[in-house]
């Protein structure tokens, strides 16, 4: 395999491509897949709608959606720029879990002409994946679809598919360390799609107290945000009404969760936080802290973003199945109760018997985890 980034994807000139379902290799195959047969499922499709479902892709047909606005850590480089993480997305849907996907990078910045188009095409699919969507704009957009009623799942990786597996981590790090969830302090830093969506995913579990930090600090109830996302996560937050910097938020807790920059966190902070503490450092590519550092400094389990690394906190775990699940049981929208039982799916493809510090969230190439997830999904 080509190891080079450029030289790979030019001598693949794209990681997908459209691959017919159906042999056209004489004039009978010609008149039922295309004209004059076609007729009939289009007439069937007019007469009631469900059957493009069984009639059309459209069923196992997820769109992955993006302005390029957030792109990994590149930041708005475009929705151009963007495709080659739309089109290795849709890879991951079909080799993961076997869902058809297709990319859809929009040009334009402006929310109502991005939910309009989304809306005008979303009866081509049978889920839309937004993504890389930058916040707060994606926050609105993803409510507003919901709110349109479209029929179909509405989901925004970044946020909830980060949040499962995250969630996931923490199911196994409370196993390991013998902690109640309702006893300790999460400390999230970084408070975009991702943080604001694992802070309110952690609320939701249970956890006692949740302390968010954004670049300015301390989300804290005593002050004012233009941010919409912020004035609802700090009344449910930092219940312990601390004040200051990240240094501040991490003294004390059991958790830290990283989804900022790199090297923000040191070793000294590390040395502040509650016995057997756990370090999710997912900025990529270089996280917060580098696990070596983290663990001389006393962390007892440590998870970046990485695959070199053990312990990968990746959303691959978690989307493949979501959609795979939500398309089998033709969801109209992917709820919360969902998202709980994908994150206590994924926990639970790791067994007791190899269950370690090393080893608390399972390998992204486990072929159980995405029929797991996907059962979990489809069962609610």
């Amino acid at each position: 395999m080509i190891t080079d980034p450029i030289s790979a994807h030019e001598a693949w000139e794209g990681k997908i491509e459209v691959i017919s379902r159906v042999k056209i290799d004489s004039k009978e195959a010609l008149s039922v897949a295309y004209t004059p047969g076609v007729a009939a499922p289009c007439l069937k499709i007019k007469e009631n709608p469900e059957s493009s479902y069984r009639l059309t892709r459209r069923g196992n047909l997820v769109a992955v959606i993006t302005d390029g606005t957030a792109v990994l850590g590149l930041g708005d480089i475009g929705p151009l720029a963007a495709m080659p993480v739309m089109e290795g997305k849709c890879a991951l849907f079909k080799e993961f879990a076997g869902v058809d996907a297709f990319p859809l990078c929009i040009d334009t910045k402006d929310t109502e002409k991005f939910i309009e188009t989304v809306k005008l095409l979303a009866g081509n699919f049978g889920g839309i994946n937004l993504e890389d969507i930058a916040a707060p704009r994606c926050f609105e957009i993803e409510q507003r679809l919901k709110e349109a009623n479209l029929g179909i799942p509405i989901f925004h990786d970044d946020q909830h598919g980060t949040a499962i597996v995250v969630h996931a981590a923490l199911i196994n790090t409370l196993k390991l360390t013998g902690k109640n969830i309702e006893n300790i302090t999460v400390c999230i830093n970084g408070a975009g799609a991702a943080g604001c969506a694992i802070a309110r995913r952690m609320i939701s579990a249970g956890v006692g107290n949740v302390i968010l930090v954004d670049i300015d600090g301390i989300i804290s109830r005593n002050k004012v945000y233009s941010n919409k996302a912020y004035e609802e996560l700090k009344l449910q937050t930092n219940s312990e009404a601390k004040e200051g910097m990240l240094i501040d938020a991490m003294r004390g807790a059991d958790v830290f969760v990283g989804v900022s920059r790199p090297n923000l966190v040191t070793p000294e902070m590390i040395k502040s936080m509650a016995s057997k503490p756990a370090v999710f450092a997912m900025a990529n590519p270089n996280p917060e802290i580098m696990p070596e550092l983290a663990k001389a400094a006393g962390a007892y389990i440590v998870g970046t973003g990485r695959s070199d690394y053990p312990n990968q906190i990746n959303n691959v775990l978690a989307f493949p199945g979501i959609f795979k699940g939500a398309l089998a049981s033709r969801a109209s929208d992917i709820t919360d109760k969902m998202m709980i039982n994908a994150g206590k799916a994924i926990a639970s493809c790791v067994s007791d018997s190899e269950l370690s510090p090393e080893h608390i969230i399972p390998n992204p190439f486990d072929k159980n985890v995405a029929v797991k997830v996907s059962q979990a999904v489809s069962n609610v």
